[in-house]
């Protein structure tokens, strides 16, 4: 008989006018690492919400079994007690406390006084950091530390609880691919531990690699589970499950057309807003309609920074450098300067800067270009009714209407949110930063077809991405960029993985 640590039976969870979860199935042996995989709005974090206690017993249906015994969590607290630590997408770090700070909030290391004894807490950090693999001080502030970084200190802060079962939800969506491999190397020590682990991911190469088993859920039922171990599981076999369907491609078909050259981005130099030192440097490149143009580089190139510096200098100081629209020079010293002149940003944090995710998908999708909605100055309401309503059909926006808060969607969703912002605004030149981070396959399709659809238009398109697959397969032409220097281009049909790194990791001082 197999020896599950935790089965969670027939869950049903809704919330008003939705069904989150229907009558949802989960079991997971002890010591494995079981991924879940799903399309964004699927229900696998609500799943993951219902075991942790974040919605607690008696706000579902089902029952959760846990060590071969029921459990009942009316909170957090209750499900950590038993072992079970979630490390969500959006770290829950406080930034200014240190690192020993932040793994015992909430669980202190206290001497016999009854105040915290700082050099018990410091070396029992140091211990916990060392066996993750993480060396750094534990007074160090969280802020001076990497996203990769944070990361090990939260798994860190879950070994300080005695931790049995390890959820993490998305766990390498905003690492690179050195930080990404360091990370599952520590699950499978963890696994070997005999820690079990659920993760939840949208990088199927990755979940392949590392899974045990899988269950894969879909609109909110349990669709199959996988078990990698009894035969051959493929990303297509995964994709099958999410979707309902194959997807023949991962990138739709375009026919690659470029006409005139719309924006030339010249001797682009911008330097650091708090520090001595230049984060982009002579930068030149140019983007022609119906083109999709790739910028590649290592994690601090300066991929985000030229971007942002670009759309109305939001990031950096001491900009110098030429803007050229249609070769006409322009000025973008704000953001509603750049806009006025054919220039949108959907930005890598969307949840940050691109949207307000306590307003509703109405007015989001205006908020860029309110003054098309303006008559004697006031809003039309009916207009902005008609206009969201237009996106998310077009669009595909999975929403019970355009009143529903965007904090509620799923991140795919969300992300339909940016873009239909920016093309209700319809600018000449769309920067994408990282436009599929945390999106699940089928909603990347999505997207990319968004995408074409721009460029069939005649758009100009700057696609920043991570990924080295997808710049090769949606991209006409793309530039690496290393320490901030523009280090090579090449056209998308000519380049490999292996030439791209190869120049994304080239000493800028060898390019002068």
């Amino acid at each position: 008989m197999d020896d599950y640590i935790l089965e969670m039976r027939h869950i049903t969870k809704t919330f008003p006018g939705v069904t989150a979860l229907q009558d949802v199935s989960l079991a997971v042996r002890r010591g494995e690492i079981h991924a879940i995989c799903g399309e964004n709005g699927a229900g696998k974090s609500t799943l993951m919400k219902v075991l942790s206690g974040v919605h607690p017993t008696g706000s579902y249906d089902g029952e959760i079994v846990f060590d071969g015994t029921p459990v009942h969590f009316r909170g957090i607290r209750d499900s950590e007690a038993h072992g079970i630590v979630i490390i969500h997408q959006e770290l829950a770090l406080v930034p200014y406390l240190s690192i020993a700070e932040n793994i015992f909030l909430g669980n202190e290391r206290r001497g016999r006084s009854g105040l915290i004894d700082w050099n018990r807490a410091n070396a029992d950090a140091g211990e916990l950091l060392a066996s993750v693999g993480l060396h750094e001080n534990p007074v160090t502030p969280i802020i001076q530390l990497g996203v990769g970084k944070q990361q090990l200190v939260e798994i860190a802060k879950a070994l300080a609880k005695r931790v049995r079962l390890l959820i993490l939800d998305e766990p390498t969506a905003a690492l690179n691919d050195v930080d990404s491999a360091h990370l599952l190397d520590l699950l499978r020590r963890l696994r070997d531990q005999g820690i079990t682990c659920i993760m939840i991911s949208h990088k199927l190469n990755e979940i392949t690699a590392i899974a045990d088993s899988i269950t894969v859920i879909r609109d909110g039922r349990t669709v199959e589970r996988l078990d990698v171990g009894a035969g051959e599981v493929t990303q297509d076999r995964i994709i099958r499950g999410m979707v309902g369907r194959d997807l023949d491609s991962f990138y739709p078909d375009r026919v690659s057309e470029p006409g005139e050259e719309v924006l030339r981005i010249e001797n682009w130099t911008v330097r650091h807003p708090t520090q001595d030192r230049l984060v982009v440097d002579g930068a030149t490149l140019t983007v022609r309609a119906g083109e999709v143009v790739g910028i590649a580089g290592l994690m601090g190139a300066g991929r985000t920074e030229l971007a942002m510096s670009v759309f109305g200098r939001s990031y950096g100081r001491d900009v110098t450098g030429r803007l050229l629209l249609r070769g006409r020079e322009i000025r973008a010293r704000t953001v509603a300067e750049a806009i006025r002149n054919g220039i949108a940003y959907a930005t890598e944090d969307r949840k940050r800067y691109g949207l307000n995710l306590i307003d509703d998908i109405r007015r989001n999708i205006s908020a860029a270009a309110l003054g098309k909605l303006a008559r004697l100055g006031w809003v039309d309401d009916n207009e902005e009714n008609r206009v969201a309503e237009a996106s998310r059909r077009d669009m595909s926006i999975r929403a019970p209407s355009v009143r529903a808060v965007v904090g509620t969607l799923s991140g795919g969703n969300q992300q339909k949110v940016v873009l239909s912002k920016w093309l209700f605004a319809d600018p000449d030149v769309l920067i994408l930063d990282e436009p599929t981070r945390g999106i699940d396959v089928g909603a990347k399709y999505e997207i990319y077809t968004i995408v074409n659809r721009l460029v069939a238009a005649g758009k100009a398109v700057i696609m920043i991405s991570s990924e080295l697959p997808e710049l090769l397969g949606m991209c006409d032409r793309i530039y690496t960029l290393s320490a901030g220097r523009i280090t090579g281009e090449m056209p998308a049909g000519e380049a490999t993985q292996e030439k791209l790194m190869q120049l994304m990791a080239k000493d800028k001082d060898l390019v002068r």
